[in-house]
């Protein structure tokens, strides 16, 4: 089964865009980051606990997603987006409920990497005997969904190696984003991004892959690997992880400093928690993780629509000058229980001014 992927290609910009800008542009810091270590190990970010019975709160889940070629000649992004993973599964095994899986593919060496790891997702995602049939979420459901996360990365990483028709210079970073009830999952290899807004506030759901990275390039260089001045890993790739790209891990076997082993966190969603914004890294080379919160946040309060949230930040990243492909994905959590006051759409407000003669007369007929 293939899991269909909602794709926008957009060439050009539009005359008007329906969002409010920051006045400052901001991009990364340059330099080397400590972030959370990005060992090869599990790195659960845990909220609380995963047991659904703590709490009766269920997310309320809906998406939208938007990518642009952006400057580039080739489109090597591409997405998945399923808000009821049963419909996809749900002959296969019993899904916790609610369901979802999103990810985010950016290929590079050409878009073959991307679009065959897309194509055979739900295979190796779900169709593996790893993956826990139960709708019980508890520890054990943890473990096993993590087990079976980490080598559903590795299966498509070999496969691509296997399959004549992907070239070995082809190769993909991988993010995708799982949830399961109340547990939320994130797997990434590479320089996709995931963020959770909680209470209006980036949390970070992910760690970029990347030679600035500290830990990463202390793995790298234990591994034999080189980064150069510029960056990059073995004067070729921006990224320490990714799937494919098999000219540079031949022989099989060997320590390569280039892998494809995810980094995992994990959180128990609240009713705090109010959108998931995944995106790939055309989006956060120019905007911080907080940015993309905000620029989400206020256009839901305008309009609502996740669909148009990540197209608004896709042209923010344009407007700032993002010179990569760009894919956004914006998941709201919220659940029509909170009571959340009604979002009444821009088009139905209109803000009108009176000239002083005017507001004389207004005044006189008011005062009788």
């Amino acid at each position: 089964m293939v899991a269909e992927a909602e794709v926008v290609f957009q060439h050009s910009l539009p005359a008007v865009l329906e969002i409010e800008l920051f006045d400052e542009v901001s991009s990364p810091k340059l330099g080397f980051t400590d972030s959370v270590p990005a060992g090869l190990t599990t790195s659960p970010v845990v909220q609380g606990d995963c047991d659904p019975s703590v709490s009766d709160y269920v997310p309320t889940i809906r998406s939208g997603s938007f990518a642009d070629i952006g400057p580039k000649r080739c489109m090597e992004d591409e997405h998945i987006r399923i808000d009821d993973l049963s419909s996809q599964v749900g002959s296969l095994f019993e899904l916790p409920k609610p369901s979802a899986f999103y990810a985010v593919f950016d290929g590079h060496g050409g878009p073959e990497a991307a679009a065959y790891v897309r194509e055979n997702a739900i295979r190796f995602f779900f169709e593996d005997e790893q993956f826990p049939h139960t709708s019980q979420v508890d520890s054990v459901y943890v473990e096993e969904v993590q087990s079976s996360l980490r080598n559903a990365f590795l299966q498509a990483d070999l496969a691509l190696a296997e399959d004549c028709s992907i070239s070995s210079s082809s190769g993909t970073t991988a993010l995708t984003a799982l949830i399961c009830g109340r547990l939320l999952m994130v797997a990434n290899a590479g320089d996709c991004r995931a963020v959770l807004c909680r209470k209006g506030k980036a949390m970070d759901m992910s760690e970029d892959h990347k030679p600035i990275n500290l830990h990463e390039r202390r793995r790298v260089e234990e591994s034999g690997g080189i980064i150069n001045n510029d960056g990059y890993l073995n004067e070729v790739l921006a990224v320490t992880r990714a799937l494919g790209d098999w000219e540079l891990k031949i022989p099989h076997g060997s320590q390569c400093p280039l892998i494809s082993e995810p980094e995992i966190k994990q959180v128990t969603l609240t009713e705090d928690d109010e959108f998931l914004v995944i995106g790939c890294d055309g989006i956060w080379d120019v905007l911080t993780s907080q940015e993309a919160v905000s620029i989400v946040k206020r256009g839901l309060n305008r309009h609502n629509d996740p669909t148009r949230c990540a197209r608004e930040l896709v042209m923010e990243a344009l407007r700032r000058n993002s010179f990569d492909n760009l894919t956004a994905v914006v998941v709201c959590l919220l659940t029509t229980e909170r009571g959340d006051e009604p979002v009444v759409s821009m088009e139905k407000r209109r803000c009108f001014s009176l000239t002083p003669e005017a507001f004389r007369s207004l005044r006189n007929l008011l005062d009788g």
